[in-house]
Protein backbone atom coordinates (compact mmCIF):
# COMPACT_ATOMS: atom_id res chain seq x y z
CA UNK A 1 0.00 0.00 0.00
CA UNK A 2 1.25 3.44 -0.90
CA UNK A 3 2.25 5.64 1.84
CA UNK A 4 0.01 8.57 1.43
CA UNK A 5 -2.69 6.30 1.35
CA UNK A 6 -1.94 4.62 4.48
CA UNK A 7 -1.46 7.64 6.33
CA UNK A 8 -4.43 8.79 5.10
CA UNK A 9 -6.61 5.61 6.53
CA UNK A 10 -4.49 6.52 9.60
CA UNK A 11 -5.56 9.88 9.93
CA UNK A 12 -9.43 9.05 9.62
CA UNK A 13 -8.39 6.23 12.51
CA UNK A 14 -7.78 9.17 14.66
CA UNK A 15 -10.56 11.60 13.37
CA UNK A 16 -13.19 8.95 14.13
CA UNK A 17 -11.61 8.34 17.72
CA UNK A 18 -12.01 11.91 17.89
CA UNK A 19 -15.64 11.85 16.78
CA UNK A 20 -16.35 9.00 19.58
CA UNK A 21 -15.73 10.63 22.28
CA UNK A 22 -16.87 14.13 21.50
CA UNK A 23 -20.53 11.69 20.65
CA UNK A 24 -20.25 10.34 24.01
CA UNK A 25 -19.48 14.07 25.55
CA UNK A 26 -22.27 15.48 26.96
CA UNK A 27 -22.02 18.79 24.95
CA UNK A 28 -22.67 16.43 22.25
CA UNK A 29 -26.48 17.18 21.23
CA UNK A 30 -26.42 21.07 22.33
CA UNK A 31 -26.47 21.75 18.62
CA UNK A 32 -28.83 19.25 17.42
CA UNK A 33 -27.31 20.36 13.46
CA UNK A 34 -23.92 20.03 14.59
CA UNK A 35 -25.23 16.30 16.25
CA UNK A 36 -26.08 15.44 12.94
CA UNK A 37 -23.16 16.22 10.50
CA UNK A 38 -20.86 14.59 13.31
CA UNK A 39 -23.18 11.23 13.47
CA UNK A 40 -22.93 11.66 9.33
CA UNK A 41 -19.45 11.44 9.92
CA UNK A 42 -18.68 9.11 12.24
CA UNK A 43 -21.37 6.78 10.23
CA UNK A 44 -19.19 7.11 7.09
CA UNK A 45 -15.54 6.86 8.71
CA UNK A 46 -16.86 3.49 10.63
CA UNK A 47 -16.44 1.26 7.94
CA UNK A 48 -13.65 2.95 6.49
CA UNK A 49 -11.75 2.31 9.66
CA UNK A 50 -13.09 -1.00 10.30
CA UNK A 51 -12.02 -2.48 6.66
CA UNK A 52 -8.35 -0.64 7.61
CA UNK A 53 -8.27 -2.65 10.54
CA UNK A 54 -9.15 -5.90 8.62
CA UNK A 55 -5.94 -5.38 6.51
CA UNK A 56 -3.65 -4.26 9.06
CA UNK A 57 -4.35 -7.85 10.74
CA UNK A 58 -3.84 -9.74 7.31
CA UNK A 59 -0.79 -7.47 7.07
CA UNK A 60 0.47 -8.88 10.54
CA UNK A 61 -0.81 -12.69 9.62
CA UNK A 62 1.28 -11.77 6.64
CA UNK A 63 4.58 -11.02 8.53
CA UNK A 64 3.86 -14.47 11.16
CA UNK A 65 3.55 -16.87 8.18
CA UNK A 66 6.82 -15.49 6.58
CA UNK A 67 8.62 -15.77 10.03
CA UNK A 68 7.37 -19.50 10.07
CA UNK A 69 8.87 -20.16 6.83
CA UNK A 70 12.03 -20.54 8.65
CA UNK A 71 10.82 -23.70 11.12
CA UNK A 72 10.68 -27.07 8.08
CA UNK A 73 8.25 -28.69 10.20
CA UNK A 74 5.74 -25.57 9.67
CA UNK A 75 7.00 -24.41 6.55
CA UNK A 76 4.18 -26.09 4.30
CA UNK A 77 1.29 -24.40 6.58
CA UNK A 78 3.30 -21.27 6.55
CA UNK A 79 3.17 -20.80 2.82
CA UNK A 80 -0.56 -21.70 2.57
CA UNK A 81 -1.70 -18.48 5.36
CA UNK A 82 0.83 -16.72 2.99
CA UNK A 83 -0.57 -17.21 -0.28
CA UNK A 84 -3.88 -16.78 1.70
CA UNK A 85 -2.85 -13.69 3.35
CA UNK A 86 -1.28 -12.01 0.74
CA UNK A 87 -4.52 -12.65 -1.71
CA UNK A 88 -6.60 -11.19 1.41
CA UNK A 89 -4.09 -8.07 2.07
CA UNK A 90 -4.64 -7.21 -2.11
CA UNK A 91 -8.03 -7.47 -1.88
CA UNK A 92 -8.70 -5.40 1.14
CA UNK A 93 -6.32 -2.73 -0.30
CA UNK A 94 -8.73 -2.78 -3.30
CA UNK A 95 -11.50 -2.42 -1.13
CA UNK A 96 -10.45 0.85 1.03
CA UNK A 97 -8.88 2.44 -2.38
CA UNK A 98 -12.76 2.46 -3.27
CA UNK A 99 -13.82 3.01 0.06
CA UNK A 100 -11.40 6.82 -0.18
CA UNK A 101 -12.63 7.60 -3.06
CA UNK A 102 -14.07 11.12 -3.15
CA UNK A 103 -17.67 11.13 -1.82
CA UNK A 104 -20.02 12.96 -3.81
CA UNK A 105 -22.59 14.95 -1.09
CA UNK A 106 -25.30 15.25 -3.41
CA UNK A 107 -25.81 11.28 -3.80
CA UNK A 108 -28.09 10.79 -0.88
CA UNK A 109 -30.19 13.70 -2.05
CA UNK A 110 -33.54 13.53 -4.11
CA UNK A 111 -33.88 15.35 -6.91
CA UNK A 112 -35.61 17.18 -9.87
CA UNK A 113 -35.66 15.89 -13.58
CA UNK A 114 -36.19 18.32 -16.32
CA UNK A 115 -36.63 16.76 -19.61
CA UNK A 116 -36.74 19.75 -21.92
CA UNK A 117 -38.14 18.27 -26.23
CA UNK A 118 -35.21 19.81 -28.53
CA UNK A 119 -35.05 20.42 -32.19
CA UNK A 120 -37.72 17.84 -33.81
CA UNK A 121 -40.44 19.37 -33.05
CA UNK A 122 -43.89 17.34 -31.95
CA UNK A 123 -41.50 13.88 -32.49
CA UNK A 124 -38.78 15.66 -30.08
CA UNK A 125 -41.88 15.96 -27.45
CA UNK A 126 -43.05 12.61 -27.83
CA UNK A 127 -39.72 11.09 -27.43
CA UNK A 128 -39.76 13.31 -24.33
CA UNK A 129 -43.09 11.80 -23.22
CA UNK A 130 -40.83 8.21 -23.60
CA UNK A 131 -37.97 9.23 -21.65
CA UNK A 132 -40.37 10.30 -18.78
CA UNK A 133 -42.20 7.10 -18.64
CA UNK A 134 -38.65 5.36 -18.91
CA UNK A 135 -37.49 7.19 -15.88
CA UNK A 136 -40.92 6.21 -14.26
CA UNK A 137 -40.60 2.87 -14.81
CA UNK A 138 -37.25 2.75 -13.65
CA UNK A 139 -37.92 4.47 -10.12
CA UNK A 140 -40.66 1.93 -9.37
CA UNK A 141 -38.37 -0.96 -10.05
CA UNK A 142 -36.23 1.10 -7.90
CA UNK A 143 -39.08 1.98 -4.78
CA UNK A 144 -38.10 5.46 -5.45
CA UNK A 145 -41.37 8.23 -5.24
CA UNK A 146 -41.50 10.23 -9.19
CA UNK A 147 -44.01 13.54 -9.11
CA UNK A 148 -44.98 15.62 -11.71
CA UNK A 149 -44.30 18.64 -10.62
CA UNK A 150 -44.65 20.60 -13.56
CA UNK A 151 -45.41 20.09 -17.31
CA UNK A 152 -46.18 21.82 -20.76
CA UNK A 153 -47.83 19.33 -23.24
CA UNK A 154 -47.72 19.21 -27.10
CA UNK A 155 -50.27 18.65 -29.17
CA UNK A 156 -49.70 15.17 -29.62
CA UNK A 157 -49.66 14.09 -26.09
CA UNK A 158 -45.99 14.77 -26.04
CA UNK A 159 -44.28 16.97 -23.50
CA UNK A 160 -42.36 20.53 -24.57
CA UNK A 161 -41.04 20.39 -21.16
CA UNK A 162 -41.56 18.24 -18.40
CA UNK A 163 -40.49 18.65 -14.27
CA UNK A 164 -40.64 15.81 -12.16
CA UNK A 165 -39.11 15.23 -8.31
CA UNK A 166 -37.82 11.99 -7.94
CA UNK A 167 -37.42 10.84 -3.77
CA UNK A 168 -35.61 7.85 -2.71
CA UNK A 169 -32.30 6.12 -1.58
CA UNK A 170 -29.83 6.43 -4.11
CA UNK A 171 -31.49 8.46 -6.58
CA UNK A 172 -29.46 10.96 -7.74
CA UNK A 173 -26.22 8.89 -7.63
CA UNK A 174 -28.02 6.47 -9.69
CA UNK A 175 -29.75 9.23 -12.54
CA UNK A 176 -27.15 12.29 -12.29
CA UNK A 177 -25.10 10.74 -15.47
CA UNK A 178 -28.43 11.41 -17.40
CA UNK A 179 -27.62 14.64 -17.30
CA UNK A 180 -27.06 15.42 -21.37
CA UNK A 181 -28.65 15.19 -24.67
CA UNK A 182 -31.05 12.36 -25.42
CA UNK A 183 -30.99 11.92 -29.45
CA UNK A 184 -33.15 9.91 -31.07
CA UNK A 185 -33.55 7.76 -34.75
CA UNK A 186 -37.24 6.63 -35.81
CA UNK A 187 -40.11 6.64 -38.29
CA UNK A 188 -41.93 9.76 -36.69
CA UNK A 189 -46.07 8.73 -36.59
CA UNK A 190 -46.31 12.36 -38.25
CA UNK A 191 -44.06 10.78 -40.79
CA UNK A 192 -45.81 9.28 -44.27
CA UNK A 193 -43.29 8.00 -46.29
CA UNK A 194 -41.53 6.15 -43.72
CA UNK A 195 -38.18 8.04 -43.53
CA UNK A 196 -36.12 8.12 -40.34
CA UNK A 197 -35.80 11.41 -38.55
CA UNK A 198 -33.34 12.67 -35.63
CA UNK A 199 -34.79 14.15 -33.08
CA UNK A 200 -33.34 15.13 -29.65
CA UNK A 201 -34.14 15.76 -26.11
CA UNK A 202 -32.16 17.61 -23.26
CA UNK A 203 -31.97 15.81 -19.60
CA UNK A 204 -30.75 17.86 -16.27
CA UNK A 205 -30.71 16.12 -13.03
CA UNK A 206 -30.52 18.31 -10.23
CA UNK A 207 -30.14 17.47 -6.58
CA UNK A 208 -32.88 19.02 -4.27
CA UNK A 209 -31.71 21.64 -2.07
CA UNK A 210 -31.72 21.06 1.93
CA UNK A 211 -33.56 23.93 2.40
CA UNK A 212 -33.96 27.12 0.44
CA UNK A 213 -31.32 28.26 2.87
CA UNK A 214 -28.77 26.53 1.36
CA UNK A 215 -29.54 28.37 -2.00
CA UNK A 216 -29.50 32.19 -1.15
CA UNK A 217 -32.13 33.96 -3.15
CA UNK A 218 -32.51 37.50 -2.54
CA UNK A 219 -36.56 38.06 -2.24
CA UNK A 220 -35.82 41.35 -3.79
CA UNK A 221 -34.26 39.29 -6.98
CA UNK A 222 -38.00 37.51 -7.25
CA UNK A 223 -40.94 38.80 -9.10
CA UNK A 224 -43.84 36.05 -8.38
CA UNK A 225 -46.91 36.37 -10.63
CA UNK A 226 -50.31 33.79 -9.93
CA UNK A 227 -53.20 33.67 -12.19
CA UNK A 228 -55.40 30.69 -12.68
CA UNK A 229 -54.61 27.45 -13.93
CA UNK A 230 -55.91 25.46 -16.45
CA UNK A 231 -56.16 21.62 -17.63
CA UNK A 232 -54.88 20.68 -20.68
CA UNK A 233 -57.44 21.84 -23.57
CA UNK A 234 -59.83 23.66 -21.07
CA UNK A 235 -61.04 20.68 -19.18
CA UNK A 236 -60.16 22.77 -15.88
CA UNK A 237 -60.54 25.87 -15.53
CA UNK A 238 -59.57 26.75 -11.81
CA UNK A 239 -61.53 29.79 -10.10
CA UNK A 240 -58.65 31.26 -8.25
CA UNK A 241 -55.31 32.48 -8.98
CA UNK A 242 -53.43 29.41 -7.60
CA UNK A 243 -51.24 29.22 -10.74
CA UNK A 244 -47.71 30.62 -9.71
CA UNK A 245 -44.97 32.22 -12.08
CA UNK A 246 -41.56 33.05 -10.21
CA UNK A 247 -38.76 34.75 -12.19
CA UNK A 248 -35.64 35.02 -10.98
CA UNK A 249 -34.28 38.30 -12.42
CA UNK A 250 -30.17 38.00 -12.42
CA UNK A 251 -30.38 34.31 -13.78
CA UNK A 252 -33.72 34.64 -15.71
CA UNK A 253 -34.96 31.32 -14.66
CA UNK A 254 -38.38 31.24 -14.84
CA UNK A 255 -40.54 28.30 -12.81
CA UNK A 256 -44.11 27.54 -13.12
CA UNK A 257 -46.70 25.56 -10.95
CA UNK A 258 -49.69 24.85 -11.62
CA UNK A 259 -50.24 21.39 -10.38
CA UNK A 260 -51.97 22.02 -7.14
CA UNK A 261 -55.39 23.75 -6.05
CA UNK A 262 -53.17 25.70 -3.36
CA UNK A 263 -51.14 28.70 -4.15
CA UNK A 264 -49.06 28.33 -1.12
CA UNK A 265 -48.23 24.90 -2.25
CA UNK A 266 -47.54 25.75 -5.53
CA UNK A 267 -45.43 28.87 -4.47
CA UNK A 268 -43.27 26.60 -2.15
CA UNK A 269 -42.84 23.75 -5.00
CA UNK A 270 -41.72 26.91 -7.37
CA UNK A 271 -39.30 28.12 -5.29
CA UNK A 272 -38.05 24.34 -4.50
CA UNK A 273 -37.39 23.85 -8.44
CA UNK A 274 -35.80 27.57 -8.49
CA UNK A 275 -33.79 26.55 -5.41
CA UNK A 276 -32.38 23.65 -7.39
CA UNK A 277 -31.30 25.21 -10.85
CA UNK A 278 -29.82 27.97 -9.12
CA UNK A 279 -27.95 25.14 -7.14
CA UNK A 280 -27.77 23.30 -10.22
CA UNK A 281 -25.72 26.47 -12.15
CA UNK A 282 -23.45 27.16 -9.13
CA UNK A 283 -22.35 23.00 -9.49
CA UNK A 284 -22.12 23.19 -13.16
CA UNK A 285 -19.72 26.13 -12.61
CA UNK A 286 -18.16 24.45 -9.83
CA UNK A 287 -17.65 21.10 -12.16
CA UNK A 288 -16.07 23.47 -15.13
CA UNK A 289 -13.38 24.89 -13.08
CA UNK A 290 -12.58 21.47 -11.31
CA UNK A 291 -12.85 19.82 -15.15
CA UNK A 292 -10.42 22.63 -15.86
CA UNK A 293 -7.67 20.94 -13.42
CA UNK A 294 -8.48 17.80 -13.91
CA UNK A 295 -10.44 16.00 -16.97
CA UNK A 296 -11.20 12.67 -15.07
CA UNK A 297 -15.16 12.93 -15.21
CA UNK A 298 -17.68 10.48 -16.97
CA UNK A 299 -18.61 13.44 -19.48
CA UNK A 300 -19.11 17.31 -18.61
CA UNK A 301 -22.49 16.84 -17.43
CA UNK A 302 -23.14 19.84 -20.04
CA UNK A 303 -26.90 19.92 -21.10
CA UNK A 304 -26.11 20.27 -24.73
CA UNK A 305 -23.36 17.24 -24.99
CA UNK A 306 -25.08 14.49 -26.77
CA UNK A 307 -24.72 11.38 -24.68
CA UNK A 308 -26.70 8.81 -25.87
CA UNK A 309 -28.32 7.91 -28.93
CA UNK A 310 -31.65 5.65 -29.03
CA UNK A 311 -31.47 3.69 -32.77
CA UNK A 312 -34.90 1.79 -33.05
CA UNK A 313 -34.92 1.00 -36.07
CA UNK A 314 -31.56 -0.87 -35.42
CA UNK A 315 -33.26 -1.40 -31.90
CA UNK A 316 -29.85 -0.12 -30.43
CA UNK A 317 -28.72 2.35 -27.35
CA UNK A 318 -25.37 3.70 -27.50
CA UNK A 319 -23.97 5.61 -24.83
CA UNK A 320 -21.10 7.98 -26.51
CA UNK A 321 -19.15 9.05 -23.22
CA UNK A 322 -18.48 5.21 -22.64
CA UNK A 323 -18.74 4.18 -26.14
CA UNK A 324 -21.20 1.72 -25.12
CA UNK A 325 -23.90 0.16 -27.67
CA UNK A 326 -26.67 -2.26 -26.31
CA UNK A 327 -29.16 -3.89 -28.23
CA UNK A 328 -31.59 -4.02 -25.70
CA UNK A 329 -33.76 -0.71 -26.65
CA UNK A 330 -36.95 -2.04 -25.96
CA UNK A 331 -35.70 -3.38 -22.25
CA UNK A 332 -34.14 0.23 -22.08
CA UNK A 333 -36.97 2.24 -22.72
CA UNK A 334 -39.51 -0.41 -20.24
CA UNK A 335 -37.24 1.23 -17.72
CA UNK A 336 -34.21 -1.41 -17.59
CA UNK A 337 -31.66 1.15 -17.02
CA UNK A 338 -29.60 -0.87 -14.42
CA UNK A 339 -26.88 -2.05 -17.37
CA UNK A 340 -26.39 1.83 -18.52
CA UNK A 341 -25.78 3.17 -15.23
CA UNK A 342 -23.41 0.41 -13.46
CA UNK A 343 -21.42 0.70 -16.77
CA UNK A 344 -21.38 4.79 -16.28
CA UNK A 345 -20.49 4.22 -12.33
CA UNK A 346 -18.02 1.48 -13.12
CA UNK A 347 -15.87 3.78 -15.69
CA UNK A 348 -16.57 6.66 -13.16
CA UNK A 349 -15.14 4.94 -10.56
CA UNK A 350 -12.09 3.62 -12.10
CA UNK A 351 -11.05 6.83 -13.12
CA UNK A 352 -11.53 7.80 -9.43
CA UNK A 353 -9.32 5.29 -8.90
CA UNK A 354 -6.66 6.23 -11.56
CA UNK A 355 -6.61 10.04 -10.07
CA UNK A 356 -6.03 8.61 -6.66
CA UNK A 357 -3.24 7.02 -7.59
CA UNK A 358 -1.68 9.92 -9.38
CA UNK A 359 -2.03 11.97 -6.25
CA UNK A 360 -0.12 8.98 -4.35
Amino acid sequence: MKTSIREKLEQLGLRLAELDRWLASAEATADLDVFRRQSREHAELQPVVSLFDRFRRAEEDVATARAMLDDPELRELAESELDDGISLCESLEVELQRALLPKDPDDDRNLFLEIRAGTGGDEAALFAADLLRMYTRYAEQRRWQLEIVSAAESSLGGYKEVIARVSGSGAHARLKFESGGHRVQRVPVTETQGRIHTSACTVAVMPEADELEEVVINPTELRIDTYRASGAGGQHVNKTDSAVRITHLPTGIVVECQDDRSQHRNRAQAMSVLAARIKDIQAREQQARDAATRKSLVGSGDRSERIRTYNFPQGRVTDHRINLTLYKLDAIMAGNLDELVDALVAEHQAEQLAALGEDG
